[in-house]
């Protein structure tokens, strides 16, 4: 007689930043499709930021919001990264600690199957054991990262192994616990790890992490978000950034935008904007800083570009033909959208792993970093850097390259794969008294 699987409740857990509530998400809709009912976790008001569910997962997931706790020194409606500087996010990790006893309580009522959550939640493994729900460390970070990460963690690599490090956060911070000891006892305190990588692209580093963590590691793929179920297209904001890019030659556009979570210094804003200016390509650049998008305007740079200072599209801007580059941060998800559309990068990494990527990136020849001296990027660095993506001889390999990578990122039916494998390996683990 053929078995068929039960519909399991899986709760969903990311940290309070963008750049990880979005893969969480992504990864959320496509258990649900599998027939899954899902509780996605989070505050209020970034709920409110979520793309609309497509109708048909509606009845499937509920969005569960714990309102977070006011803290000192946390401003008054900042409950993601994007919503304060860098300087004031241990504070935010302060808050989202002190969702713990909700979060029980949440536990205790719905009793899930399976509890999927990121880096922050060191508290939590201990709890979900003791609960008996299966407990899976969901990494949005590359598997070079991680695997890096995981060795600076078990003692393999001292600070001064490499300058990449400096950025790795490994001393303890006003919230009272380092970064590092937060992925120490998520990851090793998972029944598994689960990561947003593949092997086509990644397999040394997944065996590698999966070698030194001891634990079983399942890439769930690079989720490439679909253009689908992206953003609004009646959007205002994207019908005059289209009519802007529309304009221009086809790949002729260099696309700027560094992330949410990346707060570039005065120097650093103005070498860039004068490194652009120099390169004498169109540009697109996607500025936070109101004041910074003023200067900007008043000095004219604009001519020569589109210079964004509200929510901007970015997948539907990477895929319009007229983009030819990407100015990036290095952030996996940027890269991996970047790639899906074969759009070379042009990278200026800042903190984390970003580092790590662009290494990893350059050694697969699908872009250039702009060189820093004693850590500070110049215009000329900036301008070299661009010329060598952006001018017809010179960036052809790097043009192609991408070209190549994204029939690997680009290929939905890979990375869903992947994902079926990873959800048939969870309905497997999930205790057997609980079918």
């Amino acid at each position: 007689m053929e078995v068929y699987p039960k519909n399991f409740h899986i709760a969903v857990f990311p940290w309070l930043a963008f750049g990880h509530i979005s893969p969480f998400f992504e990864l959320a809709k496509l258990i649900a499709q599998k027939g899954h009912k899902i509780s996605f976790i989070s505050t209020p008001r970034n709920m409110k930021r979520l793309s609309k569910l497509p109708q048909n997962l509606q009845p499937l997931v509920n969005l569960i919001e714990l309102p977070l706790p006011h803290i000192e020194n946390l401003p008054k409606n900042a409950e993601a990264t994007m919503d304060i500087p860098t300087h004031i996010v241990p504070y935010l990790k302060k808050a989202f600690d002190s969702l713990q006893q909700p979060l029980i309580e949440f536990l205790e009522k719905s009793k899930p199957d399976c509890f999927i959550y990121d880096f922050a939640p060191y508290w939590l493994p201990p709890i979900l054991s003791k609960l008996g729900i299966l407990s899976i460390f969901f990494s949005i970070y590359s598997a070079f990262g991680m695997s890096f990460a995981v060795e600076f963690i078990l003692g393999r690599k001292s600070n001064d192994d490499d300058s990449i490090l400096s950025a790795v956060h490994y001393e303890q911070n006003e919230s009272g616990v380092s970064d590092m000891l937060r992925v120490k006892e998520t990851l090793f305190g998972a029944d598994f790890i689960a990561i947003r990588s593949c092997m086509e692209i990644e397999g040394k580093y997944l065996e590698s992490l999966e070698n030194l963590s001891k634990k079983k590691v399942i890439p769930v793929g690079l989720l490439p978000p679909s253009l689908q179920f992206s953003e609004d297209k009646k959007d205002e904001n994207w019908y005059t950034i289209f009519k802007w890019l529309d304009k221009q030659e086809k790949k002729s556009v260099i696309y700027v935008a560094f992330g949410s979570e990346v707060t570039l210094s005065d120097e650093e804003f103005f070498e860039i904007a004068k490194g652009l200016e120099l390169s004498s390509f169109p540009f697109l650049w996607i500025v936070k800083n109101q004041v910074k998008h003023d200067w900007l305007v008043e000095n004219q740079l604009n001519k020569n570009g589109l210079i964004w200072s509200n929510w901007a599209p970015q997948l539907r801007i990477l895929a319009h033909e007229s983009i030819g580059g990407f100015l990036t941060h290095c952030g996996w998800s940027s890269v991996i959208e970047s790639l899906k559309f074969g759009c070379p990068l042009i990278m200026l990494p800042f903190e984390n792993e970003q580092g790590l990527i662009s290494k990893h990136m350059e050694e697969k020849m699908v872009g250039v970093k702009v060189n820093r001296y004693d850590g500070k990027c110049t215009r000329d660095s900036v301008t070299k850097a661009l010329r060598s993506v952006m001018v017809k001889e010179e960036g052809k390999s790097y043009r192609s390259n991408a070209e190549e990578m994204s029939k690997i990122v680009g290929d939905m039916e890979l990375h869903q794969n992947y994902l079926d494998e990873f959800v048939d390996y969870v309905e497997q683990q999930i205790p057997s008294s609980m079918h």
